[in-house]
């Protein structure tokens, strides 16, 4: 099965712009953010670690083996061990700090152990999933994709302060690519979106259709144009700052090339490496 084609997507034109969901987010949050992370070489110094993000790395570690276990031993225990052994402390404010968010982690991930459908069924973890269209090769790696039935369903691990809705699943443009990819690369139909939010234990999903993914592959195909016209204009002399300017806003706090840039360093004050942690 096609998954590109069941859609309406060409796979044989060779000018394609490569690109991820996380080059794509890069460069409609701040162009100068995409150049300074994907194209300079050497790429410029960044900051330091940030809590959220080795929490949400560590999670994600332990959920992965997790599912590297038979289902039979994929218990509570197993899940907080397997935390224990991925865990890291870079970025939290001290080793108390560190602590508490150990503990509290541990019981995300207990919990979601103890929560498992007995019949789950992984074929993916941390899955590399390809596709083309006529414009774009749209690449990634998911965290999980799971077969029920007859249907493939992707899996996205969130840890952060806010819970998701239904409308996160349904807009986001990373989750639509992931199953126009998945369903490309395995060869399965692949239309269920979900996020799982550990803090929480909540779960939110969407189902898209073929109109829903077209319309999220045609933004990911504009996007790709808009940078790969710039890299390109770059290429042959352009102004880099015309042509990536930077986009102030208050994400700036927490940007890891804020140093770099000092329209961001003036549109917020440096956010504390722990500031992020859902509370």
């Amino acid at each position: 099965m096609n998954g590109g084609a069941q859609l309406g997507f060409d796979f044989e034109t060779t000018r394609l712009v490569r690109v991820t969901p996380s080059k794509l987010a890069a460069w409609a949050d701040c162009p100068r953010r995409f150049r300074m992370t994907y194209l300079d070489r050497p790429p410029p110094p960044r900051g330091g670690a940030y809590a959220h993000s080795t929490l949400g790395a560590v999670v994600h570690l332990a959920l992965r083996a997790l599912f590297d276990l038979p289902p039979d031993q994929r218990t509570p225990r197993a899940a907080a061990a397997l935390l224990d052994r991925y865990w890291s402390s870079e970025g939290f404010r001290d080793a108390a700090q560190a602590a508490t968010y150990r503990e509290r982690a541990r019981g995300w991930v207990s919990e979601y152990a103890a929560e498992l459908d007995a019949d789950a069924e992984a074929v993916g973890l941390e899955r590399w999933v390809s596709v083309a269209t006529d414009r774009i090769v749209a690449e990634g790696r998911v965290d999980r994709i799971d077969r029920r039935g007859a249907e493939l369903v992707i899996v996205d691990y969130k840890t952060g302060r806010r819970r998701p809705a239904v409308a996160d699943a349904a807009e986001s443009q990373a989750l639509a690519l992931y199953a126009v990819a998945t369903e490309r690369t395995l060869r399965r139909s692949c239309r269920q979106v979900e996020l799982h939010h550990l803090p929480s234990g909540e779960v939110v999903g969407w189902e898209h259709d073929s109109a829903s993914l077209r319309e999220h592959v045609r933004r990911a195909e504009e996007t790709a144009a808009e940078l790969d016209a710039a890299r390109e204009a770059l290429a042959a002399g352009g102004d880099v700052d015309e042509l990536f300017p930077p986009r102030p806003a208050a994400r700036c706090g927490s940007c890891d090339v804020r140093r770099n840039c000092p329209e961001g360093r003036a549109a917020a004050p440096e956010q504390a490496s722990w500031g992020l942690l859902a509370p």
